[in-house]
């Protein structure tokens, strides 16, 4: 009941575990990473930046406006001399201008046809959906990694187990050595050789026991939780229960990796027709508006203001820059045929993953289902080794070496669970399923 309790408030409030909880499901620890993982924010950033992006591209078609005003004090006014006859018999030098001068104004540009601008609006959408797969490919990450980790807490703990009952085990024989000893029915050596064999699984037993401190910060790690926080893994049918896995049909155009790649690609096409675009003219309406005063005394230059304003059109033709667009163009038209080259290549790779993760978990579909019967056999061989030993048809040794087949059958077992479970996650990144396998728990 306990369990249950625990696991229902694990699936009531996924996302954040209550510091009380004592068990943590494989769901709970996604949706906590989920939520409180650092490369989420970061993702969570991006996509703000190509939010904004998208608005300073649209900036470039609003209108822009700014406002200007100084006040001048002329210090020295500049002359100039009026010829004989202008203003009287002789040359004459007059002061051009006033000594105190405010000027205030105000100018608008708006833009009317610019392609390069308009392309640049037209990138924001595959902007946006770049950013929108980086945060899907950050929360298929965090999911994998997760697994990973969660899976190998579960192992680590089975081997716990596992060890403990061998000591049990060892231990039970140990007693009936002991009492043969000392009847005088076996030699030392064998009971020191039994005893060197519970040691040795002892060890063992503390270095599994780290193992499984170092996989819990591990995943902590990856949840983003606290190193100081206590967490502990539910008790799972999870290696009990081997699920069938259907081997699905390779689709490239459902991972995240293919989907960037294409969309970075659209972008560099963009890029390039924007570079073009330099070629072309450009046209902006122009207008100001100011007003102006002039005087010779310092009020002066505050009063009397005078308006004046102007409207207009602004029409720039590019003619020659000397080929640098054109060395732009080229570059752009390389970068192009390298990301498409890069992409082919990708997708060799991305088949090759799938075919060999695919490969991989029927292979260890098949091996821990053996191991599992030899498991079951070796635990039957040794039942029955350890009645007939203790019945005096079996020597010490056949016990021994009982033992040890039983060891070796669970440790196989142990290492074909770890096979199976990364070699199911390897399959579902390969095909992009990664987001339902974490719905589907």
């Amino acid at each position: 009941m306990k369990r249950l309790a625990a696991f229902l408030m694990i699936s009531l409030v996924p996302a954040l575990p209550s510091m009380a909880q004592q068990n943590w499901s494989l769901k709970a620890c996604i949706d906590y990473g989920l939520q409180h993982f650092g490369t989420v924010r970061v993702a969570q950033y991006q996509t703000e930046t190509a939010n904004q992006q998208a608005r300073q591209a649209l900036g470039t078609y609003l209108p822009q406006v700014s406002a200007t005003g100084n006040f001048t004090d002329n210090l020295k006014l500049q002359t100039t001399l009026l010829p004989a006859g202008f203003a009287g018999p002789e040359p004459t030098r007059i002061s051009l201008g006033s000594k105190y001068q405010t000027n205030l104004s105000a100018q608008l540009t708006q833009t009317i046809y610019d392609k390069s601008a308009l392309l640049g609006m037209k990138a924001n959408v595959p902007n946006q959906k770049l950013a929108d797969l980086t945060v899907r490919q950050t929360r298929e990450e965090i999911i994998y990694n997760i697994a990973t980790n969660y899976y190998q807490v579960l192992i680590v703990q089975q081997q716990i187990d596992l060890l403990k009952d061998n000591l049990q085990r060892t231990q039970q024989v140990l007693n009936i050595l002991k009492l043969q000893r000392d009847n005088g029915v076996i030699q030392p050596i064998d009971y020191s050789n039994t005893e060197v064999s519970y040691n040795n699984t002892q060890s063992q037993l503390s270095v599994s026991e780290n193992n499984l401190a170092f996989a819990l910060n591990r995943l902590k790690y990856q949840m983003g939780l606290p190193q100081e926080q206590s967490l502990s893994i539910a008790d799972s049918v999870i290696l009990r229960q081997i699920p069938a896995v259907e081997l699905p049909q390779f689709n490239t155009h459902s991972l995240v990796a293919y989907q960037k790649a294409v969309t970075n690609l659209e972008l560099q096409k963009l890029q390039l027709q924007r570079i073009k675009a330099g070629y072309q003219p450009t046209l902006n309406l122009t207008a100001n508006y100011g007003t102006l005063a002039l005087g010779n005394q310092f009020t002066d230059g505050f009063r009397n203001f005078t308006g004046f304003g102007s409207v207009g059109l602004r029409l720039n033709i590019p003619i020659f820059d000397g080929f640098q667009r054109d060395a732009q163009v080229q570059q752009q038209r390389l970068t192009i045929m390298t990301q498409e080259e890069q992409l082919k290549l990708n997708m060799a790779s991305f088949g090759l993953q799938f075919n060999n993760a695919q490969t991989q978990l029927q292979k260890t579909q098949t091996n821990i289902q053996n191991d599992d019967r030899n498991v079951k056999l070796a635990q039957e061989v040794y039942n029955i080794t350890t009645l007939q030993y203790k019945q005096g048809t079996k020597s010490l040794t056949d016990l021994i070496n009982a033992d040890n087949s039983y060891r070796q059958a669970q440790s196989n077992y142990i290492n074909s669970l770890i096979n199976f479970y990364q070699a199911r996650l390897d399959l579902e990144q390969s095909q992009g399923t990664l987001l339902t396998f974490y719905n589907q728990l």
